[in-house]
């Protein structure tokens, strides 16, 4: 899959997002050269599904929404070796403008949006109205799930909060819709379905995101940061990256949202300021409900332990991660580990959960898993495992490794 107007320019899916003009100036040159890429995306109708329900509509939610949004634009600044100077020695300067959106989430001035939309940024800036821009303040990012918080003077403002939903309680088929500011053009609503849950996304720093949101709705570069949003007009997730199917860099009807609840887990830490690193288990994992009845589990929901990364918390506690191909609706899944059904006691329904409960703890934290293990016999026994949490790294470990 390819990422396009990801701002590291690194080769992945598109971090969905984000609009970029680049000016190249050569060190010792005394010349520019200026280049503008823009993209022109396919016109797709909006899912009928999304008008087939009651609530709300597509209008009241945008009129009610709508003013939420902002219009965030990052002022980028990157410097890399120039292949002009043959004398070695020289940097070439790319300077940028790269544009996406953002979420109100109190009136204090405090903003959600995408990590990669202010990544390597000098200067942020967010509106809500053409012509009426105001500086913004990167205080709190986490490169791991593609979120940064800003925080913007009120002076003169009257904002509006967006309501956050509960991505815990999403199905395939809800209708939703995204605003956001796609190629400049501010405030534009998309509707769709949620067209499949559990997905997996990779972040800015290379590790992956887990229970991402995939919907129909189109979201195009600009829409990084927006909100998606439910039939009541809830936040359900954030929107995040697309997938151009290779031919393009617009939107092909498959987009992902990185889920509200994440989110939420953190906001009162990334308000705090600085860089949340966040306790680290060290394994990936698949939630456990009907898709995957063909596998026979001992129970109907908790979290699969597929992987577990060499020198992490989780490897040191001796949980165990799948080592036989098992064939479920989706694919091909690792089975045989563990399964996680409880942390400190309180119930794991789902790999979210278990995300969004390691995410509560802070690094050097004791933790103590409960988990069902293959016994080699064709059952289950119990086991209790004691974790000493450690601290989530800058960057994957080992890139050919997945995580989570």
């Amino acid at each position: 899959m390819k990422r396009t107007f990801f701002i590291p320019f690194i080769s992945a899916l598109v971090g969905g997002a984000v609009v970029v003009a680049v000016v190249a100036a050569f060190g010792g040159l005394n010349s520019s050269s200026k280049t503008v890429t823009t993209v022109q995306a396919a016109p797709i109708a909006p899912s009928n599904a999304s008008q087939k329900t009651s609530g709300l509509t597509p209008h009241d939610i945008y009129v009610r929404d709508a003013p939420g949004v902002a219009f965030v634009t990052s002022t980028i600044v990157q410097k890399s070796e120039s292949a002009l100077n043959l004398f070695g020695g020289g940097e070439t300067e790319k300077q940028g403008e790269a544009t996406g959106s953002g979420i109100v989430i109190d009136a204090n001035g405090t903003i959600l949006t995408n990590y990669h939309v202010v990544e390597n940024a000098i200067k942020v800036t967010v509106s809500f109205e053409k012509g009426k821009a105001v500086e913004a303040k990167v205080v709190g990012k986490d490169p791991s799930n593609d979120l940064a918080v800003l925080r913007i003077s009120t002076d003169g403002l009257t904002l509006h909060p967006l309501t956050l939903g509960d991505s815990s309680t999403v199905q395939v088929g809800d209708p939703v819709l995204a605003i956001g500011n796609p190629f400049d053009l501010e405030r534009t609503l998309t509707t769709g379905v949620i067209s499949a849950l559990q997905r997996q996304i990779t972040a800015p720093n290379g590790f992956t995101i887990d229970n991402v949101l995939q919907t129909d709705a189109p979201i195009n570069p600009g829409n990084s940061g927006g909100p998606l949003l439910n039939i009541q007009g809830e936040v359900i997730g954030i929107n995040s990256q697309i997938e151009t199917g290779g031919s393009g860099d617009g939107s092909v009807g498959i987009g992902f949202a990185v889920p509200i609840n994440t989110a939420k887990g953190e906001i009162s830490e990334l308000e705090k300021g600085g860089t949340v690193r966040g306790a680290y288990l060290g394994l990936t994992s698949l939630t456990i409900d009907g898709s995957l009845s063909a596998l026979n589990l001992p129970v109907k929901e908790g979290a699969l332990v597929e992987s577990v990364q060499k020198g992490t918390a989780a490897e040191k506690a001796g949980i165990r991660g799948g080592d036989i191909n098992g064939t479920v609706e989706g694919g091909q899944v690792a089975v045989g580990g563990d399964i996680i059904v409880s942390i400190d006691g309180q119930a794991v329904a789902s790999s979210e959960d278990l995300a969004n409960d390691i995410s509560a703890k802070k690094p050097g934290e004791t933790v103590s898993i409960g988990l069902l293990r293959a016994n080699g016999k064709g059952g289950y026994e119990k086991k209790t495992v004691s974790v000493k949490l450690g601290e989530r790294p800058n960057s994957v470990p080992n890139p050919s490794t997945p995580e989570g």
